[in-house]
C-alpha cells in the first residue's frame, strides 16, 4: 500500500497546486457571505474529487487492470493516453501564457464571485473539480490504486490519502480565515495575484512532468 500511496501523491500534489480553484476560494473570502460560500466551495471540491477517483478505481478494477507479468495491456495503454493528454494540456497552457507585464483576464464567473449564491458556490466546486485536467489526474489515481488489487480497506485508504492532498491548498485558506481572520487577508491577497500572474507557466510545467511520467510508465508496461 505505501508504493501505491508514493505514486498517489505527484498525481495528487498536481492537483492540489491547481491555480483556478485556489484563486477561487481566495477570492471567496475576501466576498460577501465569505464564510458559507467558501466552506461550500471546498465542499463541493472534495466531493467531485473523491468520486473522480472513487469511480475510476471501481470501474478499473472489474476490468482485471493486472496480468501474470505486470499490468494488462489496457492499462499500459490508457496510462500512454493520459500521458498524451496531459502533455497536449501543457503545451495548450504554455502557449496561453500571458506575455510579461501583461495579467490574463479574469472568467467572467470569477468576476461575479462577490454576489455568488451558496448553491452556485457549491456548484462551482463541483464543476472545477472534475475539468478535463483533474479528470486525467483522478483516473490516473483510479489506475494506479486498481492495479494494485489492494483490499477494499487499502483501496479507501489510498483514496482518502489521495483526496486530503489533492484538496489541501483549496482547505487551507479556508481553514486559516477560519483561525486567523483578518489577518490572514494579505497573504492570500499576495497568493492570488501571484497564481493570477503564474497560472499557466505552473499548470503548463506540471502537466509536462506528469504526461512525461505516465507514458514513462505506459511504455514500461508494454514493453
Amino acid at each position: 500500500m505505501g508504493e501505491v500511496i508514493g505514486d498517489l501523491l505527484p498525481l495528487a500534489f498536481v492537483m492540489a497546486i491547481s491555480p483556478v480553484p485556489i484563486m477561487s476560494v481566495i477570492l471567496m473570502l475576501f466576498s460577501a457571505n465569505a464564510v458559507r460560500n467558501s466552506a461550500l466551495f471546498l465542499v463541493g471540491w472534495v466531493v467531485g474529487t473523491t468520486a473522480v477517483i472513487s469511480i475510476a478505481t471501481a470501474a478499473l478494477g472489474q476490468a482485471d487492470p493486472s496480468a501474470d507479468d505486470g499490468p494488462a495491456t489496457w492499462v499500459s495503454l490508457l496510462k500512454l493516453a493520459l500521458g498524451l493528454g496531459s502533455i497536449a494540456l501543457a503545451a495548450k497552457q504554455w502557449q496561453a501564457r500571458p506575455a510579461p507585464g501583461e495579467h490574463p483576464p479574469a472568467p467572467a464567473w470569477m468576476e461575479a464571485i462577490d454576489t455568488i449564491s451558496a448553491g452556485k458556490a457549491l456548484g462551482v466546486g463541483l464543476l472545477l473539480s472534475v475539468n478535463p485536467k483533474n479528470l486525467a489526474l483522478g483516473i490516473a489515481g483510479g489506475v494506479t490504486v486498481a492495479q494494485a488489487e489492494l483490499s477494499g480497506g487499502e483501496s479507501v485508504v489510498c483514496i482518502a490519502v489521495f483526496v486530503v492532498v489533492a484538496c489541501a491548498s483549496v482547505a487551507g485558506p479556508v481553514l486559516a480565515n477560519a483561525v486567523l481572520g483578518e489577518r490572514v487577508a494579505p497573504t492570500l491577497d499576495r497568493m492570488k495575484r501571484w497564481l493570477d500572474d503564474n497560472n499557466a507557466t505552473v499548470m503548463s510545467v506540471l502537466m509536462l512532468v506528469i504526461g512525461v511520467v505516465l507514458l514513462g510508465n505506459g511504455l514500461g508496461g508494454l514493453l
